[in-house]
């Protein structure tokens, strides 16, 4: 599963130059960084009812290593990135495989004992713009890289990021292969379709993206995006985050609006739908408290890309994304940061989903819905300890769905203990 062609033969040509100009320069070793995480991740879905698959249940330990360069001096600065990252299997079996935490063989369904992989990124600076080509990870509403199991999903492609103008983030990319967080092959990127909401087979080489967002007070940020996947789906965002003193505390109002119809040839069948969602937040002293709504409407779900996260305010953390066709549904959220008890680092959120509305005429008909209970316990170690942290996570979700459906009741729970350490 090792595959390095890839990421290599992709950039060779901006790192040789790269590494050429800069092997001795000031600036690439001494503004540099190196970091370590280990990753020990457990892994269990628990699936109700009868299913093909009774529970997909793992346990493996990752590695993470990061070199970030510093930029050669002069006008143009040239940098290179490195990320090599491994998985090992501590635990896992065909009957239960497909978790995401490991590759599995399509045939036998058996993961391998070790998987790794290397990416590398070519970057050059002008100013407060920085172009990257090789290994990408962009974390944007129309393409938010997946963190969620033991390595993280990548990109192959080139990204450019500014910040030369006041109060203005501008990005702009060009994609044309995926790595998934369980896999070492960069592949044709296509987009998710549980409960068969489009064609899963149908793929791109191209995914193009540009936007930013504009800081117009410093309690008030806009952000539009636009992005198309080529003979797929084409899509634009629109969104806001404010801040408000109210009280004692402070509410923050989180607006997500996606308009997204099918582009080119329409591969994946047909795209047309709007995403309007808003998400209140209010803290107070140690406690937060959230309530939110989400909106699609339109013939069809909302697609993003397969292998990441669609970053809307109702993404649940399980098995679905509420994402169906003409869904409703609202939440309520309650955390709350133990540090004023004493204790720094110990926090709690507990979360509800319900939605409705769905339309799935292949898998129940009209009127479906579905819902999702969530607690998660996080502590970030203190002193001598620092650097480590844990996060166990338990979530229910239930469906009114047909049997046939690709997503299926479960009780899931995550436990993954990280240690990240700088090496210089």
């Amino acid at each position: 599963m090792n595959n390095y062609k890839n990421v290599l033969g992709w950039t060779s040509l901006p790192i040789a130059f790269s590494i050429c100009g800069i092997a001795s320069a000031q600036g690439f070793f001494e503004d540099s960084k190196a970091t370590v995480t280990l990753r020990n991740y457990y892994f269990d879905r628990d699936y109700k009812g009868t299913t093909p698959q009774s529970a997909a249940r793992e346990w493996a330990q990752g590695g993470i290593m990061r070199f970030t360069s510093g930029f050669t001096p002069g006008v143009v600065g040239f940098g290179l990135d490195a990320v090599g990252m491994m998985g090992i299997k501590l635990d896992s079996s065909p009957d239960r495989s497909g978790t995401g935490l490991l590759p599995r063989d399509a045939v036998t369904r058996r993961a391998p004992d070790e998987y790794s992989e290397l990416g590398l990124t070519a970057k050059a600076k002008v100013s407060k713009t920085e172009l990257q080509v090789g290994s990408i990870s962009t974390f944007l509403p129309i393409a938010f890289a997946s963190p969620t199991r033991l390595l993280p999903q990548t990109f192959r492609g080139a990204y450019i990021r500014s910040t030369d103008i006041d109060k203005f983030s501008l990005h702009a990319g060009y994609l044309d292969r995926i790595n998934y967080r369980d896999s070492t092959d960069y592949q044709k990127m296509s987009v998710a379709s549980p409960n068969r909401r489009f064609i899963p087979t149908a793929e791109s080489d191209k995914f193009i993206f540009m936007g930013g967002d504009y800081q117009i007070t410093p309690a008030l940020n806009l952000k539009y995006f636009y992005a198309e996947l080529e003979d797929i789906c084409q899509k634009n965002y629109l969104g806001f985050e404010h801040f408000w003193q109210v009280g004692g505390g402070k509410l923050k109002t989180d607006f997500r609006f996606y308009q997204t119809d099918e582009s080119g040839q329409g591969r994946a069948g047909k795209v047309d739908n709007t995403n309007t969602g808003i998400m209140f937040t209010y803290t107070y002293g140690a406690q937060s408290f959230g309530a939110g709504y989400m909106q699609l409407n339109g013939d069809t779900a909302m697609p993003y890309l397969a292998g990441t996260e669609p970053l809307v305010v109702s993404e649940g953390f399980l098995s679905s994304e509420f994402l169906n066709p003409k869904e409703r549904s609202w939440q309520a959220l309650y955390s709350y940061d133990f540090a004023s008890f004493g204790m720094p680092g110990l926090k709690a959120t507990t979360r509800y989903i319900k939605g409705s509305n769905i339309e799935l005429p292949t898998l129940g008909g009209q009127g479906l819905t579905e819902s999702e209970r969530y607690l998660e316990l996080s502590y970030a170690f203190q002193g001598s300890l620092k650097g480590v942290s844990v996060r166990a996570r338990h979530s229910l979700y239930r469906n009114d769905f047909s049997s046939a459906a690709s997503v299926r009741d479960d009780n899931e729970t995550r436990i993954n203990i990280d240690y990240t350490m700088s090496l210089w």
